[in-house]
């Protein structure tokens, strides 16, 4: 690809979370991304796709500083950093991701992609309220 710079992919997001177990259950047992990181370390890497070379693409849940939620993380989403992020699905996982949402109690809510013609997608919140995307194309 001529003109392209010299970044090959995100290589992480990175994710305060008030509840590390929580935050499992929800990227680890509902989306089905494997933690990568060794045991015993706070924070928990996970992969959430291959990547390029010895760098994967990862999702990295932290502890928060303040797990009680007494300090300045904001509860309402305008003042947030984050928008939200976005997961490409597979079309043929795509109907299974979203009925298990729907079935470990979700508010699962439809869009349509502003820019990606011939695509599907849903939304969802994790357990901290971080805006979840779930991208993959359209049903035939």
């Amino acid at each position: 690809m001529s003109g392209a710079g010299p970044v090959l992919h995100l290589a992480e997001i990175v994710l305060w979370v008030r509840d590390m177990d929580r935050a499992l259950a929800f990227s680890r047992d509902l989306f089905g991304l494997p933690v990568i990181s060794p045991p015993g370390l706070p924070n928990r890497f996970l992969r959430a796709g291959p990547g390029e070379g010895p760098v994967p693409e990862m999702i990295v849940l932290v502890p928060h500083p303040d797990p009680a939620g007494t300090g300045a993380f904001p509860a309402d989403r305008p003042l947030r950093p984050l928008h939200h992020m976005a997961f490409n699905v597979a079309a043929d996982r795509y109907d299974e991701l979203e009925r298990r949402c729907r079935e470990a109690g979700l508010d699962v809510r439809g869009g349509v992609h502003p820019v990606l013609p011939g695509v599907r997608t849903f939304y969802v919140d994790d357990p901290d309220g971080n805006e979840v995307e779930c991208i993959g194309p359209a049903a035939p």
